[in-house]
């Protein structure tokens, strides 16, 4: 059996850094409390990561960053008021200089709402951070200057909740609106409607792990896609190694089956039985053809068949290994993202998550 683990090219994941600062304000008896700044709305600074989150405490703590520290003029300060138990929400815009100084690919402005964020809140979150696991922050869209309720929701199917928002049909609508959104395998920042009520759901999903079953150039050009977009690559030979770790994937993680040999058929049946994460299988028409009939007959339906991507990845016309891995990283980041993946000019809504 091989394994090959290639280091990121990318720091992990700054919000594990942001998790142990949460959990170390909320167990602290800091009167001022904990505040966090959100993104209502954005407009411009080019493609950036949703999921922006700025925290502090009315002490001047801050951990976290939005958008590089572009918009800190208005966010900072915002935190410690949030901290002091109100709700406020403000505009903030950076000009072309400085969006550019701060590493954005142009100027944007935002809404930004802060708000108190209870010590319980804060450890669940700070928890879910350090220990890279799924989380969301719902909060009510409301102008109560003494800040509206918060819902945590934490774990590998967000089923562990701190707080509510207030009415039962309320928070049980959000927190499906949540496991929605996670199902999509992508951390995400959305306004929208649960029971009426106008929320702001932020879900924040690990970085993925790509399990590549196979050797060659392909598996090489993939394990460097990883290592540009952060993340985890590995890649095993032996059928009893993809199986444990096909067994043990949550829904951002990835299969790349390269391997042709029949033999793996059942590392694709394991994770149509799991039913988390991506399934993309390597191969001409001629193999996906002899793979679907030796499926079909190990009693895989039309319905198993659409989760399983094969031949994976999209029709860029890939000829080399380098850019077959891109076309095969891009079609997971349409799915996570929900998107068709066409051209962005012949498209008219927003342009990034």
């Amino acid at each position: 059996m091989l394994t090959t683990e290639v280091p990121n090219q990318q720091p992990r994941d700054p919000r594990r850094r942001l998790g142990a600062e949460l959990r170390r304000w909320s167990s602290g008896a800091d009167p001022a409390g904990i505040g966090v700044v959100r993104v209502l709305d954005r407009h411009g600074f080019g493609a950036v990561e949703p999921g922006q989150l700025l925290a502090g405490t009315g002490s001047g703590d801050v951990g976290g960053e939005l958008y590089l520290g572009a918009l800190d003029g208005v966010a900072r300060p915002l935190v410690a008021e949030a901290a002091a138990g109100q709700e406020l929400v403000r505009e903030a815009h950076a000009g072309e200089p400085d969006a550019l100084a701060a590493g954005l690919a142009c100027a944007g402005g935002a809404t930004l709402v802060g708000h108190p964020l209870p010590a319980s809140a804060a450890a669940a979150l700070g928890e879910a951070f350090e220990a890279s696991r799924p989380a969301a922050l719902v909060s009510l869209v409301t102008d109560a200057p003494q800040g509206a309720p918060v819902l945590v929701l934490t774990g590998e199917d967000l089923a562990d909740q701190v707080g509510d928002l207030g009415e039962p049909g309320v928070t049980d609508a959000a927190a499906e609106v949540a496991r929605a959104l996670l199902r999509r395998g992508a951390t995400t920042t959305e306004r929208t409607t649960a029971a009426g009520a106008e929320v702001l759901v932020d879900v924040w999903v690990p970085v993925p792990t790509m399990l590549v079953v196979g050797e060659g150039a392909l598996g090489a050009a993939l394990h460097g896609q990883a290592g540009l977009l952060g993340w985890q690559a590995h890649t095993v030979t032996g059928l009893d190694e993809a199986r444990a770790a096909v067994a043990a994937f949550t829904d951002a993680d990835v299969l790349v089956l390269l391997d042709h040999d029949p033999a793996f058929d059942a590392v694709l049946l394991d994770g149509l039985a799991h039913g988390r994460g991506f399934l993309g299988a390597l191969g001409s028409r001629r193999t996906q053809a002899a793979r679907h009939e030796r499926l079909t007959a190990a009693g895989v339906d039309e319905a198993g068949f659409a989760r399983i991507h094969g031949p994976v990845g999209l029709d860029l016309g890939a000829r080399t290994p380098a850019e077959t891995a891109v076309s095969i990283v891009a079609e997971v980041i349409a799915l996570r993202a929900g998107r068709t993946a066409s051209a962005l000019a012949g498209t008219s809504g927003r342009i990034g998550g």
